[in-house]
């Protein structure tokens, strides 16, 4: 894992001899809980094809291989909300150009505090969950943490996923073998830090689960999937509802037979394009910055 605000192993230098932009539009891939940033290779290869400077720098103390994560994930150990936004703001702050945004489940509630921040020039935050505010009742989410909030001592634990675990909540709308295979190649133990501070999202006045929906920024997409069990979408909507008052642009897409796996399974390149189509309307596109 490179410090924060240097550039990773998966930040790409532009080699200037090949007539392309030295400043491509930076996208920087925000993982949930449970992934690794390896998860979002794919991506990176598809917005890299795209134009796109695309990157994912990974969680404060993130080992750099999955391997690594699976053998030494201590030192994420007491990892909050608060540590990994201040994190992402150093990356970013290291960049030479704001980026796009793009988070998944706890990354993308990561790239909403951060877009209200200023610190981006877009977002589209994927099955994001709920921010302080956000009321929606979700007790399909209430059960899938059950096995993490029983136990107050797990605030401070490193905690892993089950494979069954993972095929019931997270990629519930795909084949027990291929949850089987993205549990062993995407998943990586996990913080449960994060997952109290959500809980205790609405109850803590200090929560740093909340996000600025009135702030002046760039355009957001929200995207949930209607078969999620980890943050279904009807939370997902009730979070844009936050965002009817803003002045900003804020759209909602959801895709459709989708579990909250949407960004990793066989259906992952739906999703991708949902994102860059938004990013095409409104301009965040390398295509666009060259005219």
């Amino acid at each position: 894992m490179s410090p924060v605000g240097s550039l990773p192993a998966r930040y790409p230098f532009t080699d200037s001899v090949t007539g392309e932009r030295d400043d491509p539009l930076p996208v920087v891939f925000i993982h949930g809980l449970w992934l690794h940033a390896s998860s979002w290779d794919a991506w990176i290869e598809l917005f890299r094809d795209r134009g796109y400077d695309a990157m994912a720098p990974g969680w404060p103390g993130e080992p750099e291989s999955l391997t690594a994560a699976n053998a030494f994930p201590g030192p994420m150990a007491r990892t909050g909300v608060g540590e990994a936004l201040a994190h992402y703001e150093g990356f970013i702050a290291g960049l030479r150009r704001p980026p796009v945004l793009v988070g998944h489940g706890l990354g993308g509630l990561l790239a909403q505090q951060l877009l209200a921040g200023g610190m981006t020039s877009g977002a589209a935050a994927i099955s994001p969950v709920r921010f302080r505010g956000v009321l929606r009742p979700a007790p399909a989410q209430l059960r899938s943490a059950l096995p993490v909030l029983w136990n107050p001592l797990n605030r401070r634990r490193i905690l892993r996923q089950s494979p069954q675990h993972f095929h019931r909540d997270v990629a519930n709308t795909v084949s027990e073998r291929e949850s089987n295979d993205l549990h062993a190649t995407c998943v990586m133990p996990a913080p449960g830090r994060p997952l109290f501070q959500s809980a205790a999202a609405n109850l803590n006045p200090f929560s740093p689960v909340r996000v600025d929906t009135a702030a002046a920024r760039g355009p957001l997409l929200l995207a949930g999937a209607s078969e999620d069990r980890t943050v279904p979408a009807s939370v997902v909507r009730a979070a844009a509802r936050r965002y009817r008052s803003s002045a900003s642009s804020t759209e909602y897409a959801e895709i459709r037979g989708s579990g909250h796996s949407l960004v990793i399974d066989h259906g992952w390149r739906i999703t991708a394009e949902t994102v860059l189509a938004f990013l095409s309307r409104h301009g965040l596109m390398p295509e666009a910055e060259d005219r």
